[in-house]
């Protein structure tokens, strides 16, 4: 198994979906009018973290101008800005947002990932793009040992998570257990519970609200003592 710097210049290096590829390079050519004057990073973005982390967040994708801009997962956006902000809360991270790679934020007893690698058009990932990416989720949570809790965000991360652990052997209940915002499941002595995405669609709407994922995150913290 790689150490995870190995790891995550070879996940900063792929190149297998045509599709992102393309899409995640345009977007960095392209732009938005407000970071016209920023160099955008364009690649693919590998997680973010503790390595000795008990509590690993698992995402969609990068955003368009936020992770792909910046090239750390859920840093540069308002969805990042709701994620830090509560982790910060819970006492997870050291600073409530995340602006650039070097804004000197780090993470305590929590890692964050994205089930995709780069970011979709339409911020919709094809299965087939899922499943070649899936790989780098597996070696990824192999090289953080203490992982006691994931904490899936949305739908598409629940089933990520509940796949990666079929991968590894794991019986799952038949059948799977829906995503439902709280939900909960012990699989193979880890604890995956679901929360709606940090999402501006459901952060502004009402549909996630700070208190809603506070409790979340309280009850990771609670699972990860064990």
């Amino acid at each position: 198994m790689r150490s995870l710097p190995r790891l995550h210049r070879a996940i900063v290096a792929c190149r297998a979906c045509p599709r992102l590829v393309t899409w995640r390079e345009q977007v960095a050519r392209d732009k938005v009018a407000r970071f016209r004057e920023e160099d955008y990073w364009g690649r693919p973005v590998p997680g973010f973290g503790d390595p000795a982390a008990r509590i690993v967040v698992v995402g969609l994708a990068p955003g368009a101008h936020g992770a792909n801009r910046t090239g750390r997962v859920f840093t540069g956006d308002r969805s990042g800005d709701f994620l830090y902000a509560a982790m910060h809360r819970a006492g997870l991270a050291s600073q409530p947002s995340s602006r650039s790679r070097d804004d000197g934020l780090t993470l305590h007893d929590a890692y964050v990932v994205t089930t995709l690698r780069c970011v979709p058009p339409d911020n919709t990932p094809r299965p087939d793009e899922i499943t070649r990416c899936a790989p780098f989720l597996d070696e990824e949570l192999a090289s953080l040992p203490n992982v006691r809790v994931l904490l899936a965000l949305g739908a598409i991360a629940w089933k990520a998570v509940l796949d990666h652990h079929a991968r590894l052997g794991a019986a799952l209940p038949r059948p799977r257990p829906p995503f439902a915002h709280g939900a909960r499941l012990e699989v193979r002595g880890r604890w995956l519970l679901g929360s709606y995405h940090v999402s501006q669609q459901n952060t502004q709407t009402g549909k996630l609200s700070p208190a809603m994922f506070d409790a979340v995150l309280a009850e990771a913290r609670r699972l990860a003592r064990g």
